[in-house]
């Protein structure tokens, strides 16, 4: 499964470099906590052997995208990957699938 919270997948590119476009599961959520929702789901479901976060530096909180341009929302995203991440360490260990979160480094907070 591909969780494509950049919304950035190039499902031509995929499937030119070998994906089995017609086999993956492919969510765009809206959310941060819309896709790691989508992530336990899937994970609980036992359908999937492996799930792709693209990227966690995309998993924007709800309330970061309902607030007001300029508000501060520093250490949300912290929080949501903390608590996402201890609600999933079990279902993933029994279920045997291999989650992959995808991130960057970056040099200055909140720069992109």
């Amino acid at each position: 499964a591909f969780i494509d919270a950049e919304h950035a997948l190039d499902m031509h590119y995929a499937k030119k470099i070998g994906v089995n476009i017609d086999e993956l599961i492919f969510s765009q959520p809206d959310s941060g906590e819309q896709a790691l929702e989508i992530v336990d789901m899937l994970v609980r479901s036992g359908s999937v052997k492996c799930i792709v976060v693209d990227s966690v530096a995309a998993l924007v909180p709800r309330a970061e995208l309902e607030g007001d341009m300029g508000d501060s929302h520093m250490g949300l995203q912290a929080r949501l990957m903390s608590q996402a991440l201890r609600k999933l360490t079990g279902s993933i260990s029994k279920s045997g699938c291999c989650v992959i979160f995808i991130n960057q480094v970056r040099q200055k907070i909140g720069v992109m």
